[in-house]
């Protein structure tokens, strides 16, 4: 007897607002078979999902579950009913269960006053209990909250007391916990730090059920996925293999097909061509009109007119930075009162010109805190806080909120104000970034998730920032936009933090990973690959990197809290002096005062060689050069000279 599928679709259509969605999609799925779902944005991915749910009608086609198929649906919509606890609404969805639970209890009542027909059911329903789980299918629900990143204390919460992305988490619970034949996922890898993505990848792994799932994390749906779904221009193609075995497919048809398309091009140009000189001479018009039949029943080999929107862009190179761009030493940072949380104590950071260092560390450790403390949006609570020469700081928030400032209404509008175009340039900028013709009038208040996110990346890329501080930026980009953006970072050669739980872009952008780890950063060289070992070796001796109990607060005893620059405890004694001597001091303001004239003279001197004259005749023009060359090496070398004292000390 063959293994019986849990799903089969054949040929199913969908239509929105009278235009064709989806055509011709056909696949089977069996347990332990997990279909990732692959197209862009608009091309009716959650809407498929919905439709195998059951919640969207199916225009055409046939939809067959096996009998008795329980199906469970995650997507990004919010629960409704805000007033039940945690605890009630991911037990919601186990339904099964908890009837069976309390059919067994009534039975046992039942069978405890006598009735022989009652202990002649209560085979039946253990038997069926046990199916589900069992009596220890409320610690696997439990399980399934705490691998998501909820504690105990949460399950008593009503849901009203989470954030959004909580709640996302939430109902990703409740469908893990139904432990379903059919488990439906629209990206439910949001909202998840890197430890929770682990643990569903192992747990998606594990599970004996169909699983069809959209995602936009590269590593999570190459380590899940057994076969793509790939939907494209209304049209439907099945893969059976990994998700790179997909990409290697995919990348390969479309070499084919490019030249497909030229050849057939080629072909009904040179027909048109005959037809156009042929078609009213008399000895010739046969053959044209034969030419011209075959010209009209040519089926077109096209491309989805959405293909040719990529986005594609870089960043320009910026002005250089003094060596050292931040310096952080014993911070402290803390949220909330009575008592405030320590995120970070005693904390130390630092990094260089050039360096791509990627920030990580489990959600709610204070990773956007301390970024917003490095761009200087709040104070730390102790410590110090230093910045190089020449820093000019490019931040990404992880919710765009930089675009509601300025008073601007549309995209255009904030384009402009925040980079200082003109409305010409600045519809070519936005049209890098997909926004085209009437797109650029759209309200900001009606934009997606991804066009704020591609509008801030305009505005960062025309920025011209030496060092670029990013918070989630891969946040609602489709798989094509995240690795333009992929590319364009490892090509800045400027200084970068990076804060993503995109281990696909951690691995390939990071050249040293910052952890948040027992309260404090700890620097791991050789990027995300070594820290990845490190946690890997951690985990095979019972250790985590959160073991330690939170530091003290700061006893004040009713003094005022310190301030940004000020230690908030006594250091121990020293042999040297605890800060720099005068003479360093006065020596850096001097190389440094040397690096600022050295570029206002370059100013001055570019502004005079932008006169025609200067290069009016041959004379004029070595002259000039002459000037420019000086004036560019003495920049270059009062950088050199600035650089070497901070080596120095």
């Amino acid at each position: 007897m063959g293994v019986v599928a849990v799903l089969i679709a054949s040929d199913l259509s969908k239509d929105m607002a009278g235009e064709p969605l989806l055509r011709g999609v056909s696949f089977k799925l069996e347990r332990r078979e997990r279909m990732t779902i692959a197209g862009r944005n608009g091309a009716g991915k959650t809407t498929l999902l919905r439709m195998l749910f059951g919640e969207t009608s199916i225009d055409g086609g046939e939809l067959v579950l096996a009998k008795g198929t329980r199906v469970a649906l995650h997507d990004q919509r919010p629960p409704r009913e805000r007033d039940l606890s945690l605890r009630e609404y991911v037990l919601s969805g186990s339904r099964e269960p908890i009837e069976l639970e309390a059919e067994l209890q009534r039975l046992e009542l039942a069978m405890a006053a006598g009735d022989e027909q009652a202990m002649h059911r209560y085979a039946d329903v253990q038997a069926r209990f046990e199916a589900v789980g069992g009596y220890g299918w409320r610690e696997r629900v439990r399980s399934v909250v705490h691998g998501l990143g909820f504690v105990d204390d949460d399950l008593d919460r009503a849901l009203r007391t989470f954030s959004g992305g909580q709640l996302t988490r939430a109902s990703l619970a409740r469908a893990l916990a139904a432990q379903p034949d059919l488990l439906l996922l629209d990206e439910p890898t949001n909202h998840l730090d890197i430890e929770s993505l682990e643990w569903l990848e192992q747990t998606l792994l594990d599970l004996d059920a169909a699983i069809v799932l959209v995602a936009h994390d590269r590593w999570f749906l190459e380590t899940v996925g057994t076969s793509v779904l790939e939907l494209e221009a209304g049209r439907a193609r099945f893969f059976n293999g990994t998700w790179h075995a997909w990409r290697r497919e995919q990348a390969a048809r479309e070499l084919a097909l490019g030249r497909a398309i030229e050849k057939q091009q080629a072909e009904i140009e040179r027909m048109e061509r005959f037809v156009e000189r042929f078609r009213y001479k008399a000895t010739k018009a046969r053959q044209a009109q034969d030419r011209l039949k075959k010209l009209n029943k040519i089926e077109r080999i096209e491309r989805d007119p959405r293909d040719g929107r990529g986005l594609e862009f870089a960043f320009k190179k910026p002005e250089r930075s003094g060596r050292v761009i931040f310096e952080l030493e014993d911070a402290r940072l803390q949220v909330g009162a009575d008592p405030p949380r320590v995120l970070l104590a005693d904390a130390e950071l630092w990094l260089e010109r050039g360096e791509h260092v990627s920030l990580v560390g489990p959600n709610g450790t204070g990773k956007t805190t301390l970024i917003q403390a490095l761009v200087g949006e709040r104070e730390l609570d102790a410590g110090r806080l230093r910045s190089g020469h020449n820093v000019k700081v490019g931040y990404l928030s992880q919710h765009a909120e930089e675009l509601e400032g300025g008073g601007a209404r549309t995209v255009l509008e904030a384009a402009t104000r925040r980079t200082g175009l003109p409305p010409n340039q600045a519809r070519a900028l936005l049209g890098r970034f997909l926004f085209s013709g009437e797109e650029v009038d759209k309200p900001l208040e009606g934009l997606s998730g991804g066009e704020r996110r591609r509008l801030s990346l305009a505005i960062l890329v025309q920025s011209g920032s030496n060092v670029l501080i990013l918070d989630e930026p891969t946040n609602h980009l489709d798989l094509e936009s995240r690795e333009a953006l992929e590319d364009a970072l490892r090509s800045f050669p400027g200084s970068l933090i990076l804060v993503t739980h995109d281990r696909a872009l951690l691995d390939a952008v990071g050249t040293r990973t910052i952890a948040v780890e027992d309260y404090g950063l700890r620097s791991y060289v050789g990027g995300w690959a070594e820290y990845a070992r490190v946690r890997e070796e951690r985990k095979a001796m019972g250790l985590s990197p959160s073991s330690a109990p939170p530091p003290p607060a700061p006893v004040t005893n009713g003094a005022p809290r310190a301030k940004q620059g000020t230690a908030d405890k006594p250091k121990p004694a020293k042999l040297k002096p605890d800060g720099p001597s005068k003479n360093r001091v006065r020596e850096q303001a001097r190389l440094e005062r040397a690096v600022e004239q050295a570029e206002a003279a370059l100013a001055v001197v570019e502004d005079e060689l932008a006169d025609a004259k200067a290069w009016a005749t041959k004379y004029e023009t070595a002259k000039s050069t002459a000037r420019h060359t000086a004036a560019k090496r003495a920049v270059e070398e009062a950088y050199e000279a600035l650089e070497a004292f901070e080596a120095k000390v």
